[in-house]
């Protein structure tokens, strides 16, 4: 018996399922159901896709040692020989391929991201970093279309920020983006350094799935708002208006303030999206941790004090400590070629998971 066979035959059957369901009235009247069964559907469709690619090999194969069963005609024999022997590694191909495509997800990867980037240990230079860093991802989102969403910043006293807040909107976006939290360290002779010396300095990143109104349900009765007038750049409003908003989750005691845009209506908005994001990351983190105790790649599955990644300017050098991975490509790197890490990383991840599954 084919046990991988009859797993993807009872997906298969479920897909259909599904199928069937998205098309009846009572659930095309149901948006959130309609909304789930149809991503649920979405899902399937690489490895219904696989299902029929295997399910052809394993009949090609099988239809391949019947005619050299009876086949007298010895060219004939040897070029169905040769035909097994690619349908063999084919189908080995496919195993490899669908066990990896039924290793459960993660069921955030599909959403979009909120990201944090806050200067840490190197003063001003820490600041410089983290614009850097915000620059980089500005330019890897540019090359896969996806948007971003400045939510909050604080600017740095000579360039960059003390902390920068925003949302990235696209396909996939925190399935790949999540492999950027953790310490990012950087080696250079910094702008402000008179004496020609190398620094070190870091900047930490977090990487949060946008909540949606799905994932926390929030109570009006649980908030209290503050406005107030907004300090530092923003023209003639500042200090007049009160546009500020302060929101204080009374159950947690989180508090978020947003005052960069000029209507206390937008900030609104974005500090209940930020707020609604921090409650559900203290659910979320819960699983960060179970993943992290098992696997050693995904570093931000919680630990935010280890250090990912090294940028060192003078050797042009780039090392991703997860994989010990070293690349001499630092200009391009920080122009947002920063996908072949992330797969790499992926790979890895990968690995450690058939094994942990095999085991």
């Amino acid at each position: 018996m084919n046990d991988l066979l009859d797993k993807l035959e009872v997906i298969h059957q479920r897909w259909i399922e599904i199928g069937e369901e998205i098309i009846q009235p009572d659930i095309m009247s149901d948006m959130k159901r309609y909304i789930k069964l149809t991503k649920d559907y979405k899902d399937l469709q690489p490895i219904i896709d696989a299902y029929k690619q295997y399910k052809n090999v394993l009949d090609n194969i099988l239809n391949t040692k019947d005619l050299l069963l009876t086949e007298k005609d010895e060219d004939f024999r040897e070029m169905a020989k040769v035909e097994l022997d690619n349908f063999i590694t084919e189908r080995d191909q496919l195993e490899e391929d669908i066990r990896l495509l039924l290793l459960p997800s993660d069921p955030q990867d599909g959403k979009n991201a909120q990201i944090e980037i806050r200067a840490g240990t190197g003063g001003d230079e820490a600041s410089i970093f983290a614009g850097d860093l915000f620059r980089m991802y500005q330019h890897f989102c540019d090359k896969k279309n996806w948007k971003i969403e400045v939510i909050s910043m604080t600017e740095g006293t000579v360039g960059g920020y003390k902390e920068i807040v925003f949302n990235i909107h696209g396909e996939g976006v925190y399935g790949l983006m999540k492999y950027e939290s953790g310490v990012h360290r950087v080696q250079r002779v910094p702008q402000t350094e008179a004496q020609g010396r190398v620094h070190t300095s870091a900047a930490s990143v977090v990487v949060l799935p946008e909540a949606d109104e799905f994932d926390v349900e929030l109570k009006q009765s649980d908030i209290r708002k503050d406005t107030y007038c907004s300090s530092g750049p923003g023209g003639q409003s500042v200090n007049t208006t009160y546009s500020a908003v302060r929101l204080t989750h009374i159950p947690t005691g989180i508090v978020v303030a947003i005052q960069d845009e000029k209507s206390q209506l937008k900030n609104l908005d974005k500090a209940m999206s930020v707020l609604r994001n921090r409650i559900f990351e203290m659910e979320y983190q819960k699983y960060l941790d179970e993943v992290a105790s098992k696997r050693k790649t995904m570093v931000s599955t919680g630990d935010r004090s280890a250090k990912i990644r090294t940028y060192n300017y003078p050797q042009n050098r780039v090392t991703d400590h997860r994989i010990n991975l070293t690349m001499y490509n630092l200009i391009g790197f920080m122009d947002g070629d920063i996908e072949d890490t992330i797969e790499a990383l992926q790979v890895a991840e990968n690995a450690e998971r058939l094994k942990a599954a095999v085991v």
